[in-house]
């Protein structure tokens, strides 16, 4: 079924800046990232490290500077002779649970992991998206594909950043999404416009799923993942082709993309154990907070998996 006609631009002819400028000025803010994400760390365990990592400097749709702190946190103690997992939410920053799971995550779970591996954990790394909720920056860029050198993405950028500023290999990343009704009706129409290419629906899955990593599938332990989330929500069927997202099921609630050469978040390390979450929140069998705690569980069983090596 082909979408209807994005309000901005012609259609078949990609944006050019006229059109970028637009859709910017159409951005609102709709909700505030220092009250629901920086102030929910004014206390937070003392087994971590806060990091101001890198800040974001943009301007809103009135052209007033935003600046946006970027946070991770890290090991008080870090202990160079355990594995170093890597924990990131936001990167779409429209996608809530992701942000809200690794938050959730942080404060109430983790220190119970930190005998076992170094947790590195960035929470929201596309803020401004979060504030607008949004799946682009405000250069109608997406983070999600703009993991790569030199990237024009301060989101992805500074991520990149500060993860080789560590300089430890890592055992696993986890990183946290949503897929959401708004991806058939606003973002892809939108990136279907800036491309100047028609945009399909093919639907949304409804229930928790994982993108592995095509390279390095990790059967067993995307199934940990599954098995655990499963206690909290349920989980995708696929599509009348074996597929969720146009792309093949590869077992149950679980699909692969190659994330370096789509230039993921899931891309940006070389640990052997990678996955996405995906989370519906849409789904009248969802609730905001069943999709938080499916985030949380995703992780838990994920790092249970992980610690049985």
């Amino acid at each position: 079924m082909l979408g209807t006609p994005y309000p901005i631009g012609e259609l078949g002819k990609p944006w050019q800046q006229a059109e970028k400028d637009a859709w910017l000025v159409s951005q609102q803010i709709k909700r505030s990232y220092h009250d629901d994400v920086l102030c929910r760390f004014n206390d937070y365990p003392s087994t971590f490290k806060k990091i101001q990592y890198g800040e974001l400097k943009y301007k809103d749709n009135q052209l007033a500077d935003k600046n946006y702190p970027l946070l991770a946190f890290v090991p008080s103690n870090w202990q160079s002779q355990l594995p170093t997992i890597l924990i990131t939410g936001g990167v779409h920053g429209y996608e809530t649970s992701g942000v809200q799971g690794a938050c959730e995550f942080l404060l109430v779970h983790a220190s119970g992991y930190l005998t076992a591996f170094n947790l590195v954990i960035a929470p929201c790394v596309s803020p401004w998206a979060y504030e607008t909720i949004n799946r682009w920056n405000p250069l109608t860029l997406d983070p999600n594909r703009s993991f790569y050198k030199n990237s024009p993405a301060q989101e992805s950028a500074n991520l990149m950043a500060f993860i080789a500023s560590l300089g430890v290999e890592f055992l696993a990343h986890i990183d946290l999404h949503e897929t959401t009704d708004t991806d058939d009706t606003e973002f892809r129409p939108a990136l279907a416009a800036k491309e100047g290419t028609v945009f399909s629906d093919w639907g949304i899955p409804d229930g928790f799923y994982l993108v592995a990593d095509s390279q390095s599938p990790q059967a067993s332990f995307q199934k940990a993942i599954i098995d655990e989330v499963m206690k909290v929500t349920h989980i995708a069927p696929p599509d009348g082709n074996n597929q969720m997202i146009g792309a093949d099921v590869y077992q149950h609630g679980v699909i692969c993309y190659d994330k370096k050469a789509l230039f993921l978040c899931g891309g940006i390390t070389h640990a052997p154990y990678v996955t996405t979450t995906e989370v519906y929140p849409d789904s009248p069998k969802a609730t905001r907070d069943i999709c938080i705690e499916a985030q949380v569980a995703a992780l838990e069983g994920g790092l249970r998996y992980l610690k049985q090596l």
